[in-house]
């Protein structure tokens, strides 16, 4: 059976519309992680100390359920997960940038560390390395324009 170009294109859409591939898996892998770590980090916090620092503590929480959809939405094709990617992987830029300078700036609202304090000095720095590689994957997996 010979391909049509509308089943080719349509194999060819596929491809590029999955993130899940290459490089793109150890990328998923490396959320998965920071999910899994970072959800359990914060669970503990929550349920052991919490009203140490509140603040911190609900800001881990908020960081594992980040890592979490963008873990789901990397390893999933199509353009709606490829959208709630994008959106997942700004979030966690964002909230990397901001709660870092806020952890440098106002450190009594920061006696604990999270994921994101001091920009992610506790992992190494990889919360802020992470969604710019995360970005640039995206960028070069988004799918095509729709044709017609």
């Amino acid at each position: 059976m010979t391909a049509t170009p509308a089943h080719t294109a349509q194999n060819s859409r596929k491809t590029t519309d999955t993130r899940n591939t290459g490089p793109g898996r150890l990328l998923i892998a490396v959320y998965a992680v920071f999910a899994i770590s970072a959800t359990a980090r914060a669970g503990y916090q929550i349920l052991t100390k919490f009203s140490e620092a509140p603040l911190a503590y609900l800001l881990s929480a908020f960081a594992a359920l980040v890592y979490v959809v963008a873990t789901v939405s990397l390893a999933k094709p199509g353009r709606t997960w490829f959208r709630v990617s994008v959106i997942a992987v700004l979030v966690e830029l964002i909230g990397v940038v901001v709660v870092g300078a806020l952890s440098i700036f106002d450190a009594v609202q920061f006696p604990h560390e999270t994921v994101w304090s001091l920009f992610g000095r506790g992992y190494a720095f990889i919360p802020l390395v992470l969604p710019v590689l995360g970005l640039v994957w995206l960028y070069r997996r988004r799918p095509a324009a729709a044709a017609g």
